[in-house]
């Protein structure tokens, strides 16, 4: 008898995870790496939230809570999808969780069963094969190269549905891509889905307000109100407001789904982090003028690496409009070799290369279900961006 799970066998490792651990380790030893693998802002959690924390520690609130969020918390996120994305829910209908991977976990882990199907859109966030494959589901992706944004079309969505279909998932902005959906392509993407009423939608809108220059950022629930009652929009406090360390992620869906949920958190962690809901709650209460800036931040970043990237011959990084992160594609690189003669075989190879000779560390887009490509994060200083830009330059230019 097998000592553990064949749950746990249907899934690896996290590979973005895992490359930062390799550049901490590098870094131990001294060495001078530049990690563009995390995904995290580097700016710091707002000093009113942090006050808000403090204050919950001092006023005792450190007891557990009602499992899937505080009444304040719940009351915080209707208030915020009404105000943001105009979705009308009540606090029955939504659910707090330890992180947007949880609440992820928890949604497909409470619904899927073997020989169950999501559709799951290529580039994705590692995660989410994985979670459909440990609770017993089938991935099955739609390939969307940057030849169209990266991101999919109605007619491949359409052709991708089968009876066994119980879940697509959208993430707009995307990690690892930064591609976001516009108003109009969500209405088409929806229009499929409502002649299939058996798929439900899961939203992951983690990167809501990270978006650049006149893109406005939508939510399928809100612009196909028809989907409203198969529809999990996902979000939480790790990116917009840099609390990727206080573990809170949140969705908003159908009663029976959220109690369905709730039932499994009950089994598994309880409740958040009481001190983490406090702070949340001052987060999505609070004032939000700072995003602006932030953004603003954000874009400079965004426009120095694509612009440094796309001076490289073989490398092709088109702008996203939100999230992070950059995708370049590298197909014009496969198959050069090495000052040392080594051939580049594929995307991993080349990120080893700038790993090795670069002291830059990525993620390759084999990690992302769709190569030759790589991803960067761009959630650091501009100087340290233009050091780590000109590495890949460099090491790409002693390519033969």
């Amino acid at each position: 008898m097998p000592f553990l799970s064949a749950a746990l066998g249907r899934i690896s490792p996290s590979p973005t995870l895992a490359m930062t651990s390799r550049t901490l380790e590098l870094q131990a030893k001294g060495i001078k790496v530049i990690g563009l693998a995390a995904g995290e802002p580097d700016f710091d959690t707002p000093d009113f939230v942090k006050d808000a924390a403090i204050e919950a520690i001092r006023a005792g609130k450190t007891k557990y809570t009602n499992v899937d969020g505080t009444p304040e918390l719940k009351a915080a996120i209707v208030a915020k999808f009404a105000r943001e994305n105009g979705l009308s829910y009540d606090p029955s209908q939504i659910s707090v969780n330890s992180g947007g991977k949880h609440t992820l976990f928890n949604a497909l882990v409470a619904t899927v069963e073997a020989g169950d199907e999501v559709i799951v859109p290529a580039p994705y966030w590692v995660s989410y094969p994985d979670i459909v494959q440990f609770a017993g589901g089938t991935p099955v992706f739609i390939r969307a190269g940057a030849a169209q944004g990266y991101k999919i079309l109605p007619e491949q969505l359409d052709a991708a549905i089968t009876p066994k279909t119980k879940w697509v998932i959208l993430n707009s902005p995307s990690n690892p891509t930064g591609a976001a959906y516009t108003e109009a392509e969500l209405k088409a993407l929806g229009e499929v889905l409502v002649r299939h009423p058996h798929v439900w939608i899961l939203n992951d809108d983690m990167y809501e307000h990270i978006v650049y220059g006149d893109f406005r950022f939508t939510t399928i629930a809100q612009v196909v109100p028809e989907l409203y009652e198969r529809t999990l929009t996902v979000n939480g406090c790790s990116k917009a407001y840099s609390m990727t360390g206080w573990r809170i992620g949140y969705a908003g869906g159908p009663v029976q789904l959220i109690k369905a949920m709730s039932k499994l958190q009950s089994q598994s962690t309880s409740n958040p982090s009481s001190i983490s809901q406090a702070a949340a709650v001052a987060a999505l209460n609070g004032p939000q003028d700072f995003l602006a800036d932030r953004n603003a931040a954000f874009q400079r970043r965004r426009d120095l690496v694509v612009r440094m990237l796309n001076d490289v011959e073989g490398i092709h990084c088109p702008t996203p409009d939100g999230a992070f992160y950059v995708y370049p594609d590298v197909s014009g690189l496969i198959g050069k070799a090495t000052p040392k003669g080594v051939k580049i075989e594929n995307d991993s190879a080349l990120i080893d290369y700038f790993l090795d000779e670069a002291r830059v560390a990525a993620v390759p887009g084999v990690a992302f279900g769709l190569e030759p490509c790589f991803r960067v994060s761009y959630a650091m200083s501009e100087e340290a961006l233009t050091d780590a830009c000109t590495r890949i330059q460099e090491a790409c230019a002693a390519l033969r």
